[in-house]
């Protein structure tokens, strides 16, 4: 049998086909300088790939998409490069089993089986036979040491994946085949393959000036008013706390931040929008709360960046992953990190309990998702609490100057709102 092997700069997953096709000597380049390249095997006489390999070093990332005879991906396997050069964390596993010929690519009622495993040696096995809505079965994974890390191998040699997939059974001769001239110019389209990457920010800036036009995917316009200013919270440690506060007492907060110790605006993001009221037979205008923040500095962030825990390791991030502070009871809070212990205390007695003595130490405002604020009177150090829109994991973006300096920290307590088109506006807050 006779396997055919290509490379090329990309793969388009709209055209199921390599983009830019290129020499072996280029491609070898590119592994060697860390950068994206794919190859692509083919069986003489089939039109779907038998799989396609994705690399990209400097992303610690490379990929094998498995094709049956019909052009659709039956298995995905995602591996790491860490610490080791010489290993690969077999980081994830998915497999589709389609019941027929005619069901579609990734169809929702597709049965599947995904299994994550971790470098400390977690992991979790999610089997789904009935889809992705037909209920699921997790269970921990039994995959030891030799079946979590695989050998690196050298370029050119690695072995073909699918082979036992397609029933390759007997001997098979592999022919490297010449790149195809192509001399367009210009980025990959947006339809091609790039390497996983985690959740992006979106347009944090822009909720916070007024007049930009934004939805958040329920309401088709959204127009952002000014920020609404809540308060102040004080930070004499240097060190931000920013968690849900249904923590397990003395464990310490989700997430810390570093800034100066100070005195900091609270505010928060709000748009309002116009949508037809069966209750009141007819249009209705009302303001929501996109996000909270902490405003360190009138100067404008040049970048976002998602807060990561201590645990966390960016390299091993799926696409569009986040990691944040965690709730049960659809809350966070921002604090003073060092006196985070007593100011959970005074929150659980202000909230949970209705302490009334706590009067002094706790400020709420109606109008806001600020819900109450305790202070610690050894430290002064303060404590914020907010109201999310549910339960679950909520990312922490922490904005920074050119020079590099924080000068805000933003919650999205809903999703990420999208900038319609022509939403701008020209001021900066």
């Amino acid at each position: 049998m006779l396997v055919e092997v290509g490379y090329a700069q990309a793969w388009d997953l709209a055209a199921h086909a390599p983009w830019r096709p290129i020499s072996p000597e280029e491609a070898r380049e590119r592994d060697a300088a860390g950068l994206q390249y794919v190859v692509v095997y083919r069986a003489e006489g089939r039109k779907a790939p038998l799989e396609v390999r994705l690399v990209s070093w400097r992303d610690h990332y490379v990929g094998v998409w498995v094709y049956d005879v019909q052009g659709r991906r039956t298995h995905d396997l995602d591996m790491r490069l860490l610490d080791d050069p010489a290993k690969l964390l077999l980081r994830c596993t998915v497999g589709w089993n389609y019941t027929g010929p005619e069901m579609a690519e990734f169809d929702e009622a597709c049965p599947r089986i995904t299994v994550e495993l971790f470098p400390d040696g977690k992991g979790r096995r999610t089997e789904e036979p009935r889809g992705r809505y037909g209920g699921a079965h997790v269970t921990v994974p039994k995959v030891g040491d030799d079946g979590r890390w695989l050998d690196k191998p050298a370029f050119g040699e690695w072995p073909l994946i699918s082979a036992q997939v397609h029933g390759l059974t007997e001997p098979f001769l592999v022919e490297i085949t010449e790149a195809v001239d192509d001399s367009s110019r210009g980025p990959a389209p947006a339809t091609c393959w790039r390497p996983p990457s985690p959740a992006r920010p979106g347009p944090i800036s822009e909720l916070f000036r007024p007049g930009v036009r934004v939805t958040d995917g329920y309401h088709p316009e959204m127009t952002v008013v000014e920020p609404h200013r809540t308060g102040t919270l004080r930070v004499p440690s240097g060190l931000l706390a920013v968690s849900g506060p249904d923590i397990n007492r003395g464990n310490g907060p989700h997430l810390t931040i570093p800034v100066t110790p100070g005195e900091y605006m609270l505010d928060e993001a709000q748009a309002r929008h116009t949508y037809h009221c069966e209750w009141e037979g007819g249009p209705v205008t009302r303001t929501d709360t996109l996000a909270v923040r902490v405003l360190l500095s009138d100067t404008p962030a040049a970048t976002w960046q998602m807060a990561l825990r201590p645990d966390d390791d960016p390299r091993l991030f799926q696409e569009g992953e986040i990691s944040g502070f965690i709730t049960d009871g659809a809350t966070g809070c921002f604090a003073d990190a060092e006196a985070w212990e007593p100011l959970l205390a005074l929150f659980e007695k202000g909230l949970i309990h209705g302490d009334p003595d706590l009067a002094p130490d706790v400020h709420q405002d109606n109008d806001s998702m600020f819900l109450l604020r305790t202070r610690d009177q050894a430290s002064g150090g303060e404590l914020a609490a907010f109201a999310t829109t549910g339960d679950g994991t909520y990312p922490v973006w922490v904005g920074r100057c050119e020079a590099g300096e924080v000068v805000a920290v933003v919650v999205l307590v809903e999703g990420t709102p999208e900038l319609l088109p022509g939403g701008g506006a020209t001021t900066d807050t």
